[in-house]
């Protein structure tokens, strides 16, 4: 199949929710994301209008990447968000590099295995390395195998970070990473 990859538009903030939406509905979203369908429903659309206007065409500090298929339809959709020397991370760690964070990654079950999410990958790292970014790092569930399985096949490598879950006693993430080359 083919698809159009390109950043999201501010203007787009209603397929943006829908699209993340979809996502956290996912049966594996408690291994993908942070967030869960019950607080991103809760939202007001000026959340949803902010979000797609900061990532989208045109910003600085993040990009989104989505999948566009012939029809218009949504079908998968991938973040970097940048992060500065000296500032703290989500998880509360120094950041050291001027450096992209991939987040929000998803793809549609009928379009896994078919070659999208390298095609996202391919689309924003190419943004990132392109605005001078020193490297990308992701952050994955401890027990998500496949997705560390992709995220090493496409160059990504296991840092040894150990970001423990505050929600999630005893389970924790891990922090993969790929520098420019």
């Amino acid at each position: 199949m083919d698809y159009v990859i390109r950043p999201v538009r501010a203007e787009e903030w209603r397929a943006v929710k829908e699209l993340r939406l979809a996502s956290l509905r996912d049966p594996l979203a408690h291994l993908a994301f942070l967030e869960t369908y019950e607080q991103a429903v809760e939202r007001p659309d000026s959340f949803w209008e902010g979000r797609a206007a900061g990532a989208g065409e045109g910003a600085e500090g993040a990009r989104q990447f989505v999948a566009e298929v012939a029809d218009g339809r949504w079908v998968g959709s991938a973040t970097v968000l940048v992060e500065e020397p000296g500032a703290t991370d989500w998880a509360g760690f120094p950041v050291e590099h001027r450096q992209g964070h991939v987040v929000g990654v998803y793809v549609r079950p009928e379009h896994r295995g078919s070659g999208l999410t390298k095609e996202l990958f391919d689309a924003a790292l190419e943004w990132a390395w392109g605005i001078g970014l020193e490297r990308v790092r992701l952050i994955v569930h401890e027990e998500n195998r496949r997705a560390q399985a992709f995220y090493r096949k496409v160059g990504f490598v296991p840092t040894g970070l150990t970001v423990p879950l505050a929600d999630a006693p005893g389970q924790s993430e891990l922090e993969f990473v790929i520098e420019r080359g």
